[in-house]
């Protein structure tokens, strides 16, 4: 309040509208000052003039003059509405209506497949984790079987690794493994028989050639030769003529390698 007045208090003092604190504080601040008190008669003066003021009631010739004035403002403020604009603007707008509708629709439409779409990335993401999880188990457990004891288990763990189209080196390492160096024949067949499904491998070709030196059963040499033969391997030629030449060599074994050699020389 301005130069510790309540003049700003005062017209609500009058209508009762303040609490008890303020209304303390307006009474107390009366009591000493006198321009306070002065501008408080003043108020009560005018709101008492109000008071007694009597309803004026408009003359005759005024109402009429006010009406007029009315009539005159909205001859002047009327337009003319021309019924093709009207109906060229309300097409217009239910064309604009129906556009944004298709377009809402088509959004509607483009949000759905782009939320299936990543739907099904994400089912087609897990698929191929649980595949490359499955095959990574299954080889695991393949060549656990080719180390078993039992010679059934490790012919088992064999017999299973022509499930994959590319063996990994693992795999095959583990075939060579068993082709070159298992203590049983029916093991070792069973190897030749599965890496002559490899042979575009360089790693296999080269075990094949490695097991025509090595391998003593004459049932697993005509496998090998033949395997040899069908790829037209070059390099297995001198390995042949080496096994054709030894006396041991059994003489059906000797007959596959000579009809071998006519091709591959």
């Amino acid at each position: 309040m301005d130069n510790n007045h309540i003049s700003e208090l005062l017209p609500a003092y009058l209508d009762k509208a303040l609490d008890n604190e303020q209304q303390h504080v307006v009474e107390q601040h009366l009591e000493s000052c006198s321009i306070c008190t002065a501008t408080l008669a003043a108020l009560r003066k005018l709101n008492l003039a109000f008071e007694n003021e009597s309803e004026i009631s408009p003359s005759t010739q005024l109402r009429a003059n006010f009406f007029e004035q009315i009539a005159l403002e909205k001859e002047n403020n009327s337009k003319v509405v021309n019924l093709d604009s009207v109906t060229k603007r309300s097409k217009h707008n239910w064309i604009n209506n129906m556009l944004k509708i298709a377009a809402s629709i088509v959004l509607l439409v483009g949000v759905y497949f782009f939320g299936r779409q990543q739907e099904s990335q994400r089912s087609d993401n897990q698929i191929a984790i649980l595949n490359t999880e499955k095959a990574a188990f299954k080889q695991a457990a393949m060549l656990s079987l080719m180390e078993n004891k039992s010679a059934s288990r490790r012919i088992q763990g064999v017999n299973y690794m022509q499930e994959f189209d590319q063996p990994d080196t693992a795999i095959v390492a583990a075939l060579t493994d068993r082709m070159l160096y298992d203590e049983n024949t029916n093991v070792r067949a069973a190897a030749v028989e599965v890496l002559a499904n490899f042979t575009s491998s360089e790693q296999v070709k080269n075990t094949f050639i490695e097991a025509l030196k090595v391998e003593k059963d004459p049932g697993i040499q005509i496998a090998i030769i033949q395997t040899l033969g069908r790829i037209q391997e070059k390099k297995a030629a001198k390995p042949m003529q080496k096994l054709l030449d030894q006396e041991e060599t059994q003489p059906f074994v000797k007959e596959q390698i000579e009809s071998v050699l006519t091709t591959i020389i």
